[in-house]
């Protein structure tokens, strides 16, 4: 051996260089000590069968921050990664072994054995409430690899966490903070690149001789694995055998143990089958608020420091402003100076050697943001946190459905991002069609890339609003979606008919059967609609018929810009709306308050979903004679009898037109029997006014009647209630003699019933907009004799109002309202008097 090379104190052994996962200035010592020592092996934490992947390091295509995955084959869903930054002190050791042709393994505990323990840390953390995940060491120097670090059982004592036990005798009372300037503010001018190595071994030997395991009591296991694997190095490559690791694991490694020994520890350990590969990570993952036990709390702030070791204070603060500028706020490169001097003396004056991120953020504060912490928030996610994602190339392992979905990013052009962001999709495009139809069977999946959103802009059923963001985590779920297909459509549909089979409920299987026409899976709705059929039969409670009926009629209503058939629901969707008119009314009898609340839900859903159905080209099935269902298809489920399928294709003559005179038939029921609920008669009679089946007139007579003096106050309450609640409250502000009424009755409420009924008007009248609260406010101000009930007694006309519409001036609107809707081309104004009463 070289002693001008090889550092003495490590003359009669290998190379250990303690690290702290994911730290720029240890990522660099680690590269300066191996250029210095060129060691013949290196050694690396990490589960030992991850070693073929090392190779896949040199693809330019694998970007960190990337992860190491391992999941069980018979249990997809139990995994574990181990990330890596390319701050990493891992990530360089193994980049540098390929840069320069050496030899890389790495030596942690074998995955297969991690994921067995994990399993049964989980059992127990879930029956005795430990410590969250990753919770430990993870934050310490010689954390492990994340995921994989579980607490192994309740015996263990208080565990340690390295960096505040070093920082709190040094008299720094953040852990954080002392890092930084004991290793990342560390110049790289220092004559012996081994020097921070040995001092930190130094250390990590008085905690490990205070503390022992330190609580972390899976590591002794995980030590003796990694000595067995330097011994097995130590026989192939003698004395030049670098290890890096974490700095706790340093003293363990250094121990004189025997073989037998280590191994009695390693006898029994439970193990599974496991498979691993590289994913791609994310700086926010890196992050531990993000509950990543060896997180760090800036990833972004570190991966600048490794990348800009010059100036680094004067790089940052002008990425700052860049950012500041692109949310348009005012920053010059005046305030980029100030900011730079104030942090260099912020450093001076709290005795660091470099400025650090808190001294940078104090200078944000102070000259960028005024004094206020606004910006900072803004500057705390984007940059010192930060999305960065990672890339891993075609040539990874990875499952087949991985590798389909990869397939179908690339040709959709809908490539994964970190950052979430919002895509408008136009359903009429092909490629927009092909995204829809794959983000709603990855939803169908599990695989929760995309949350669809409300669109800000065209509500035409054409348009669709997601809301993207790619996780980590999402990889597992792709794994476990595996033992459905090899490819998306295929595991879609085998997940969909799985679920229809399994599902609780007929509303679970309506949203299924909407879920496989959104997501373009025509193969699967044939077991689908089988079983809604079956299940519509059997079921007799109306409320799950009234939950089921709004999905299959968005099913029929929008299935046709995708191109689906939706024949096959038409039946389904009528007889579903014939079993609810019959058994509506005698449900909604004798209901109590919350009951009778939940209900006045499904009236709503049904009323909707009933004008849907009329007005759905599909539903003109429903009018043929029994058995042509819609158009000449039988209605999947046909066969069942007299099941919803059959039923609802025998719907003799029941046309669009049919179908909104039955459903306000039942509501004329519900509104005029004393026995439901006056939650329910008011909202029907809501339902019938605005739908123009009841004349104002009537409405007003049927709200004397509810709000009669021989009716209790909290009946009329609840009917007031049903009636003007929802629709923001203009019914009262444009029919004053409606107003009246209630203005009336509720003065008329004697004290001693006015706190009962208090809640419920609360509950009502709080949920208008403030501009109409106070418009009805100016209307009641007036008071009784000068406004409403006095008015509407008399026959006075309402202030604003004619007694009769002035048609003259209506019909000077047309010619403007003619044009803007384009009905006749550019309109003749001379054929008319010309807009000259529109002002009049």
């Amino acid at each position: 051996m070289n002693d001008t090379r090889w550092p003495k104190a490590y003359d009669s052994g290998p190379l250990l260089l303690g690290v702290r996962h994911h730290g720029p200035g240890s990522a660099r010592a680690v590269r300066t000590a191996l250029d210095a020592a060129r060691p013949a092996v290196v050694l690396i934490e990490g589960p030992s069968e991850a070693d073929a992947l090392i190779p896949l390091a040199a693809d330019p295509d694998l970007r960190p921050p990337v992860a190491l995955l391992a999941h069980a084959l018979d249990d997809p869903g139990r995994s574990a990664f181990w990330p890596f930054a390319e701050f990493s002190p891992e990530w360089v050791a193994i980049r540098w072994a390929l840069e320069h042709g050496v030899p890389a393994h790495f030596i942690d505990l074998p995955a297969a054995h991690t994921l067995a323990w994990k399993e049964s840390a989980d059992e127990k953390e879930e029956k005795e409430k430990e410590t969250p995940a990753g919770a430990g060491a993870g934050a310490g120097a010689g954390a492990g690899a994340g995921a994989a670090d579980e607490p192994l059982g309740s015996e263990e004592q208080v565990r340690v966490d390295p960096l505040a036990v070093l920082a709190e005798a040094a008299g720094y009372d953040d852990p954080e903070r002392w890092w930084e300037d004991v290793v990342e503010h560390r110049g790289p001018g220092e004559r012996d690149p081994f020097a921070p190595f040995a001092a930190l071994a130094e250390a990590m030997d008085a905690l490990r001789e205070r503390y022992g395991a330190g609580g972390h009591a899976r590591d002794l296991v995980r030590e003796a694995h990694m000595r067995l694997r330097l011994r097995a190095a130590g026989k192939e490559f003698g004395d030049e055998v670098a290890v890096v690791c974490g700095a706790w694991h340093v003293p363990a490694l250094r121990a004189r143990t025997t073989v037998a020994a280590d191994r009695t520890l390693l006898k029994g350990l439970p193990r599974v089958r496991t498979d691993l590969t590289w994913v791609p990570w994310t700086h926010r993952r890196l992050a531990r608020s993000s509950g990543y036990g060896a997180g760090i709390d800036s990833p972004g702030w570190y991966g600048h420091l490794f990348h800009a070791p010059d100036r680094p204070v004067e790089r940052w603060l002008t990425e700052v402003a860049r950012l500041l500028r692109e949310e348009d706020r005012i920053v010059s490169c005046a305030h980029v100076i100030e900011a730079v001097r104030l942090a260099e003396t912020l450093a001076v004056l709290r005795g660091r050697p470099l400025p650090g991120l808190s001294e940078t953020t104090d200078a944000v504060r102070a000259v960028f943001g005024d004094g206020s912490d606004v910006p900072l928030a803004l500057v705390h996610d984007r940059l010192v946190v930060g999305d960065v994602l990672g890339e891993v190339p075609e040539s990874a392992p990875a499952v087949p459905l991985q590798r389909d979905l990869t397939r179908q990013q690339r040709s959709l052009r809908l490539r994964p991002e970190a950052l979430e962001r919002e895509l408008e999709l136009d359903l009429r495009g092909d490629t927009d069609a092909g995204r829809s139809r794959l983000l709603h069977r990855l939803r169908l999946l599990g695989v929760g890339w995309g949350e669809p959103a409300r669109s800000r802009g065209s509500t035409g059923t054409f348009r669709e609003t997601w809301r993207l963001r790619w996780e980590p985590e999402l990889s597992v779920r792709v794994a476990e979606a595996g033992v459905w297909g090899t490819t998306v459509l295929a595991a879609a549909q085998a997940r969909a008919e799985a679920d229809a089979t399994a599902a609780g409920s007929l509303a679970d299987v309506t949203a299924l059967a909407e879920q496989c026409l959104l997501a373009g899976l025509p193969d699967a709705l044939p077991l689908v609609m089988r079983v809604l059929a079956d299940r519509a039969a059997l079921d007799a409670d109306v409320g799950h018929l009234a939950q089921a009926l709004p999905a299959l009629v968005r099913s029929l209503r929008y299935g046709d810009v995708r191109g689906t058939d939706t024949g096959a629901l038409a039946g389904v969707a009528a007889g579903l709306a014939e079993r609810i008119f019959v058994g509506l009314p005698p449900a909604c009898a004798a209901l109590d308050g919350d009951a009778a609340q939940e209900m006045r839900g499904h009236v709503d859903a049904v009323h909707t979903a009933v004008g849907l159905l009329a007005e759905t080209p599909a539903g003109a099935g429903v009018r043929g004679a029994p058995g042509t269902g819609a158009g000449a298809k039988e209605p999947a489920g046909a066969e069942a009898g007299d099941g919803a399928g059959a039923k609802g294709a025998a719907v003799s003559g029941a046309g669009s037109g049919d179908l909104r005179d039955r459903w306000r038939a039942v509501l004329r029921a519900l509104s005029s029997r004393d026995s439901m609920p006056g939650v329910l008669r008011g909202r029907a009679v809501r339902l019938l006014l605005d739908d123009g089946a009841l004349r104002s007139e009537e409405a007003a007579r049927l709200m004397g009647l509810a709000l009669s003096p021989g009716t209790p106050p909290a009946d009329a309450a609840a009917w007031i209630e049903g009636f003007v609640g929802g629709g923001g409250g203009l019914l009262l502000v444009h029919d004053e003699r409606l107003l009246g009424l209630v203005d009336g009755w509720l003065t008329g409420v004697p004290t001693e019933a006015f706190t009962d009924v208090l809640p419920l008007l609360r509950r009502t009248f709080a949920a208008y907009e403030p501009g109409v609260r106070r418009t009805l406010g100016e209307l009641l101000r007036r008071g009784p004799g000068d406004t409403v009930a006095g008015r509407a007694t008399q026959g006075a006309v309402t202030p604003g109002f004619a007694a009769e519409p002035d048609t003259g001036r209506a019909d000077a609107v047309l010619p403007v309202l003619r044009l803007l809707l384009g009905l006749d081309g550019v309109y003749d104004t001379a054929d008319d008097d010309s807009l000259a009463g529109v002002g009049a």
